[in-house]
């Protein structure tokens, strides 16, 4: 509804009385736009304080640009994606110019297609990619009016593309009563009331004659100086009732005395068009047809609209408009129960099932007076299709709409489940908590309970990452033993992993032993084992009865990983997977997995399993020495949770900062890691940022604090991966300090692993280790053991550091020229993959040996670019497509080609193919990336 847009002039103008400045703002606003960049802003404020009538201003303003418009509507709210599709609708025809993957996720929550259900995040880069297509041909303004009435699903969409906007094009412009919410960080423009000398010329300008300037000062003092009150308070008042002030009620809120005026305004038109208005009031598409159709079921004849006109409420003409939304709701709040509820009725009667099944189950619904199996069975069917559109704040109103219209207990707590579940989706995690108390008052089976159970779970782990997740995980799977093997077995590796994210944070009874034990003693699989079937069984007996016994389980998991297994099984057990190719030292399936889990996030589009994704794929490049992509994938990581308000620990950046060898900023990510994980309970984190606290002052020769922080580190045995890492950080610490006994423990937690699987990996790490605490030609022969090992694998650090650890013990031992051998081997090394602090300690040892230390020559660092610029035009060296990149970054393809146009200018080239000679460290990464 854009009422303004139907008003006299002189009534636009009156309403624009005062706002110079708010319109200087549009105009800086439109000639941005207009040159080229895009603008985001919030208009904000009061009811009725002139929002609406400055987004007509701006469309009215914005020549040459296409204007594209929505707006909330209350009654509205449920239905998922529906101010989305309004905004979107007549821009479709540049659909096709779209990436499959975010033109599919738009298709699928328009309901143009089936497919799976979209994230949100994917929804809205594709509708940033629409508005900037549609922005190629000419400058496009989006006006969404109303926003605190759009629907959830929208209004997150909307919000996350007007902060990913930056050369498009493209204005977004919001008129909303407050700010904050899915528009914090989004800039504001606060409206407020009109100055007084404003507001004594607008009601000078609508009187029908002079009034008494104490009366008109006490008006303009009771209504703040807000317009819509100044036109609506003093509408049909006589000169005679003003002129003494006796006519002006007192105000309590604005909002609330307009609207009680503009229902003394219904309630004085005829029967017939009250009930008219009501009619129209209850439908939000202002299709003229369907108001008139149920307006006739109800016996309403054609007269009944002019006395609404007349009275300047609304208009019934190719589209049903009113005046305000304030009058909307009065006309809505104006209908009795029982009127309110015949209402809908005749709406849902005239609602064609087929072509807008979803809006008449919901008029069904509000028009039922008691419980009704019909109306919940379509409020059910309505909540899959808002589901499979990815609406899942729709899809949990309805669920919970059929709920409470249900009249058996039991099928009233399945569906309270179902909606709960969706509300956790959603993320309405307080409403999710009020249905499961819902269906826990109504019988439940076993299998519901163990729902109950799964969920009240899952809101643990979701708010705290541990705490109470995994004993309510192992309550729920024991409760499954008796009805579904298969989900009680699934249940136990949820209970796992959430343990293994909480760590030594994890409540009592949720603690890894604790879950192992009793997954151990899950109920045998039905059919064969495959690979989440395998990793259940090998993490359980590797925790429970000893490393060993959980390799060969464990061995097979990762070599059939994959196997019969769908894409969303498979992202859902991808983490557990990588984490255990780390746990068995195990760097060709860590690098296959790794690999094919961040391609499976951004193929499929799962942005939730990015991070995750993006985590373990930049360890693997760590450790491998591909320092540059891995830093590459720590930025997209930042880009990705910076866009979708990610919480996950910056486990990638912990340990680039680390090998950098950059101790402040090490120091800082380690400090502010420990104290948000410690906050929320994911106790993994405490683990890997002891891990880069040691490795990093290993590097820098600060052997007493590597030690403590790899104390620290391996205090817990329970984390999986990092703690393997740490207990070679600690020994040579431990070795350095001169206290060979305080790593004693670590080797023999590293030598049992070493046996058990007989990896390249683990073998020179153990022998590495082993060399440290050894003396003679024993140290000697292990330290040549440790590189041999190391030169089969992939792990470019460690073999340097082996290198460096025997050119170490070489010069102390006076071998002065050996030394010299391995200390340069490991220098040029480490100095080539940026291991900058283990490179310096190379460097420090070779020029003691006598040696002379070659710095590498290092192209230009070009500080001129931003570090948003360098992003781009590494990704862009690497072979990325402007939309890849675009994708990757949660920007436009057009705001990438903005970027890289800077680039060329900066770098002084003038082509892609520039970029390799133009950049530092241009033949890693493209793996890594890709």
């Amino acid at each position: 509804m854009h009422a303004s847009a139907d008003l006299p002039g002189w009534r636009r103008a009156a309403e624009l009385t005062g706002r110079r400045a708010e319109c200087g703002a549009l105009d800086r606003l439109i000639g941005a736009v207009r040159a080229g960049e895009s603008r985001a802003l919030v208009v904000h404020g009061e009811a009725g304080v002139g929002k609406t009538a400055l987004l007509e201003y701006l469309a009215v303003q914005a020549l040459g640009c296409r204007v594209a418009r929505a707006a909330g509507v209350q009654s509205e709210m449920e239905l998922a994606y529906a101010g989305l599709h309004q905004l979107c609708a007549p821009l479709l025809d540049r659909l096709g110019h779209l990436p499959a993957p975010q033109r599919d996720a738009l298709r699928t929550a328009f309901g143009m297609s089936t497919g799976p259900t979209p994230d949100r995040f994917l929804v809205g880069l594709a509708v940033l990619s629409l508005l900037s297509e549609v922005a190629e041909q000419r400058p496009l303004m989006c006006l969404i009016d109303d926003q605190q009435w759009l629907d959830h699903a929208s209004a997150q969409v909307l919000a996350f593309v007007a902060r990913q906007l930056e050369a498009e094009s493209v204005g977004v412009v919001f008129a909303a009563r407050g700010v904050g919410g899915d528009l914090a960080g989004v800039p504001e423009l606060a409206v407020e009331g009109l100055r007084e000398a404003d507001a004594r010329a607008l009601l000078d300008a609508v009187l029908p004659g002079p009034i008494d300037a104490r009366v008109r000062d006490q008006i303009v003092f009771e209504t703040r100086g807000n317009p819509l009150a100044l036109l609506e308070l003093t509408r049909g008042a006589a000169p005679s009732e003003l002129a003494g002030g006796f006519g002006l009620p007192g105000l309590g809120a604005l909002s609330g005395s307009i609207e009680e005026k503009l229902l003394r305004a219904i309630a004085a038109l005829p029967e017939q068009t009250r009930l008219l208005l009501q009619v129209a009031a209850a439908d939000p598409s202002g299709d003229p047809a369907l108001v008139w159709r149920a307006a006739a079921r109800l016996g309403i004849g054609a007269d009944a609209a002019a006395p609404a006109a007349d009275a300047d409420l609304a208009e019934f003409g190719t589209r049903v408009r009113f005046r305000h939304p304030l009058a909307r709701s009065a006309a809505y709040r104006s209908a009795s129960a029982r009127v309110g509820q015949q209402v809908h009725r005749a709406l849902a009667e005239v609602t064609d099932q087929e072509l807008d099944p979803d809006r008449r189950a919901w008029h069904r619904a509000q028009a039922a007076v008691m419980p009704d199996e019909d109306v919940a069975g379509e409020l059910e069917d309505s909540a899959a299709r808002a589901q499979a559109r990815g609406g899942l704040a729709a899809a949990a109103a309805f669920l919970e709409r059929a709920a409470t219209l249900t009249l058996d207990p039991a099928e009233r707590a399945g569906r309270a489940l179902a909606a709960a579940q969706a509300k956790i989706q959603a993320g309405a995690f307080d409403a999710a908590r009020d249905l499961l108390a819902m269906a826990a008052s109504g019988p439940l089976s076993d299998s519901q309970q163990a729902q109950v159970d799964v969920m009240r779970a899952q809101l643990a782990f979701i708010t705290s990452r541990g705490g109470e997740a995994p004993k309510l995980l192992l309550k729920a799977a024991r409760r499954l033993e008796p009805i579904d093997a298969d989900l009680s077995r699934a249940t136990y590796l949820d209970a796992l992993v959430a343990a293994i994210f909480a760590g030594r944070l994890a409540g009592p009874g949720g603690n890894v032993l604790e879950v192992a034990r009793a997954a151990a003693a899950a109920p045998p699989p039905r059919h064969a084992p495959s690979a989440p079937v395998l990793l259940l069984d090998g993490t359980a007996a590797g925790l429970h009865e000893g490393y060993a016994a959980g390799v060969p389980a464990l061995r097979t998991a990762l070599s059939d990983f994959g196997d019969g297994m769908s894409a969303e099984e498979e992202l859902r057990r991808m983490y557990l997977a990588c984490i255990t190719a780390m746990r068995l030292w195990d760097d060709d399936h860590w690098e296959l997995l790794s690999a094919r889990y961040l391609r499976l996030a951004r193929e499929t589009g799962a942005l939730s399993e990015l991070p995750l994704a993006l985590t373990a794929r930049a360890h693997m490049l760590l450790f491998a020495g591909d320092l540059t992509a891995a830093a590459s994938l720590t930025e997209e990581l930042q880009a990705v949770t910076h866009a979708t308000g990610g919480v996950l620990a910056p486990y990638g950046a912990l340990g680039l900062a680390a090998l950098r060898g950059d101790e402040a900023g090490a120091s800082a990510l380690v400090d502010a890691t420990l104290e948000d994980v410690t906050r929320r309970g994911e106790g993994v984190g405490i683990t890997f940022a002891e891990w880069a606290n040691a490795t990093l002052n290993n590097g820098l020769g600060r052997y007493d604090k590597a030690m403590a922080a790899g104390r620290r580190a391996t205090a817990y045995d329970e984390d999986l991966a990092s703690m393997c890492w740490s207990l070679v950080e600690l020994i040579e610490a431990a070795a350095r300090c001169g206290k060979p006994q305080a790593a004693t423990g670590a080797h023999d937690r590293l030598a049992e692993m070493a046996g058990a699987t007989g990896t390249d990996w683990a073998l020179g790490a153990q022998a590495r280790s082993q060399a440290l605490l050894s003396e003679g030609d024993t140290a000697g022969r292990l330290y040549l053991e440790a590189i041999a090992h190391f030169g089969k694998t992939r792990l470019r650090v460690d073999l340097a550091r082996a290198h460096l650890l025997y050119g170490e013990w070489l010069r102390r031992e006076r071998r002065r020229t050996d030394a010299r051998e391995q200390l340069r081997t490991a220098h040029n090394m480490l100095d080539v993959m940026g291991v900058a602090g283990f490179a310096e300690r190379a460097a420090r040892e070779l020029r003691a040996t006598g040696g002379t230390v070659h710095q590498r020559t290092t192209p230009a660092r070009h500080e001129g670019l931003t570090a948003q610029e360098a992003q781009i035009a590494r990704m862009a060296r690497d072979g990325l497509s402007n939309p890849e990149i675009g994708t990757r970054l949660f920007i436009s393809a057009r705001t990438v080609q903005y970027h890289l146009r800077k680039v060329f200018t900066k770098l002084g080239i003038t082509s892609r193919s520039q970029l390799d000679r133009a950049l530092p460290g241009a033949a890693g990464a493209r793996e890594g990336v890709r």
